[in-house]
C-alpha cells in the first residue's frame, strides 16, 4: 500500500511542479463531470480549455480577463508573502470602481477627458482600494482584529454601498429606471487594441507584475517583506517592523485592486453597474497560490483562471452546462492545489 512519509528536505521540483499537477488533476475531474452529466468529456474539455484561445477574439476574451485577475492577484502575492491573509480584494476591487466611477462622473461634462483624466481616474480607484485596505489594516493595527474575517466582511459592506449608490444618487437619470449609471464619455475609456476588447489595463498589469518581481528579487524592501512573512521572530531580531509590513502590504494590495476595479468601468463596461466584477477578487486568492505567489508565476495563473471564465461562459452556451461550472472548476483547481502541496513536504512510498 501507499503511504505518505516525511521529507529530509522540502521539494523545490514538487514546488513548482505541484500548480501543473493541479490543473491537470482539475483536467481530468471535469472528464468525471461531464461524463456524469451524459456530455462527451473530450468534447467538453475542448470547450473548456481549446476553444477560448482558437481565435483573435477568443485570445482578446481572455486578455480582457487577464487584465483584473492579473492586478488583484500580484497585490495579494505581496500580502500573503508578508503573511498577512487579505481575502477582501473583491471588496476593494469594487470600492475602487466606485472611487472611480464617481470622479468621471463628476468630470465627464462632454468636453474633457483624454490622458491625464485617465490617470487621474485611475488615480481615484486606487485610492479607494488602498482606503477600504486600511480599514482594515487599521483594526488589525489598533485592536489586533483577525484581517480574514474583517477584511472578508468589508466585501458585502462593499457590493452593498454599490447596489445603494446605482439605484440611487448615481442611476442614470434617462436610464429608465435601471440600476446603472450612465455611460462614460469615450474620452474616460482606456485605449483598446485595434478590432479587439483588450484595453490598457491588461498593459498596466503586466508592467505592475514586472515591477513586483524586481522588487521582490532585487531590493532590500522585498527581502525585508518576504523574510518578515517566512521568519517573523528572524525579522524582529533583525529589526524589520511587522506593523510596517501589515500596512504596506495591505495598501498595496488594496489599491491594486482598486486599479483593477477602475480598469474593469472604464474597460469592457464603461459605466458602473451593480455586478462590476464576477468574483474576480476572490478568484484571485486560487490565481495567487497556483502562482507559488511569484509574480511571474501568477502571470500564468491568471491566464489558466481567464481560460475558467471564458471556458465556462462557452459551456453554457454551447453544452447546455449550468452557470455555476466555472465556479466548480475554481474549487476543483484550488482542492488539487492543496491536495498536491502535500507532496513538497511528504512523499509517496510503496510499503508491502
Amino acid at each position: 500500500m501507499l503511504e505518505l512519509i516525511p521529507r529530509a528536505q522540502p521539494s523545490r521540483l514538487m514546488a513548482w511542479a505541484s500548480p501543473l499537477l493541479a490543473v491537470v488533476l482539475t483536467a481530468l475531474c471535469g472528464v468525471v463531470m461531464f461524463m456524469a452529466v451524459g456530455k462527451a468529456p473530450l468534447d467538453g474539455l475542448a470547450v473548456f480549455f481549446l476553444e477560448p484561445i482558437n481565435s483573435l477574439r477568443g485570445w482578446s476574451e481572455v486578455g480582457v480577463k487577464v487584465a483584473p485577475l492579473l492586478l488583484t492577484s500580484v497585490g495579494l502575492a505581496l500580502c500573503f508573502r508578508a503573511n498577512i491573509f487579505n481575502i477582501g480584494a473583491e471588496g476593494q476591487l469594487v470600492i475602487g470602481a466606485i472611487v472611480s466611477g464617481a470622479v468621471i462622473l463628476q468630470l465627464d461634462d462632454g468636453t474633457r477627458g483624454g490622458a491625464w483624466m485617465i490617470t487621474i481616474a485611475l488615480f481615484a480607484g486606487a485610492l479607494g482600494g488602498a482606503f477600504w485596505a486600511a480599514i482594515v489594516a487599521w483594526l488589525r493595527d489598533r485592536y489586533n482584529a483577525n484581517e480574514i474575517l474583517v477584511s472578508l466582511m468589508l466585501v458585502y459592506v462593499a457590493e452593498l454601498l454599490l447596489s445603494y449608490l446605482v439605484t440611487g444618487v448615481m442611476r442614470d437619470p434617462d436610464g429608465f429606471g435601471f440600476p446603472q449609471s450612465r455611460l462614460f464619455d469615450d474620452g474616460f475609456l482606456l485605449p483598446t487594441w485595434p478590432g479587439t476588447r483588450v484595453h490598457l489595463g491588461l498593459l498596466i498589469a503586466g508592467v505592475v507584475a514586472v515591477l513586483a518581481w524586481v522588487f521582490l528579487s532585487k531590493m532590500f524592501a522585498g527581502f525585508r517583506l518576504t523574510v518578515g512573512g517566512l521568519a517573523p521572530m528572524a525579522a524582529r531580531y533583525a529589526g524589520f517592523s511587522s506593523r510596517r509590513a501589515l500596512w504596506a502590504g495591505m495598501l498595496t494590495s488594496g489599491a491594486l485592486a482598486g486599479v483593477a476595479g477602475a480598469s474593469e468601468i472604464m474597460g469592457p463596461i464603461g459605466q458602473l453597474t451593480p455586478s462590476v466584477s464576477p468574483g474576480y477578487g476572490f478568484a484571485a486568492i486560487i490565481v495567487a497560490f497556483v502562482g507559488r505567489l511569484h509574480p511571474i508565476g501568477v502571470v500564468f495563473a491568471s491566464f489558466v483562471m481567464a481560460l475558467f471564465y471564458i471556458g465556462g461562459e462557452l459551456s453554457q452556451t454551447r453544452l447546455g452546462m449550468p452557470s455555476a461550472i466555472t465556479g466548480i472548476f475554481q474549487g476543483i483547481l484550488l482542492f488539487s492545489l492543496l491536495a498536491c502541496d502535500v507532496l513538497i513536504y511528504k512523499q509517496l512510498r510503496w510499503r508491502k
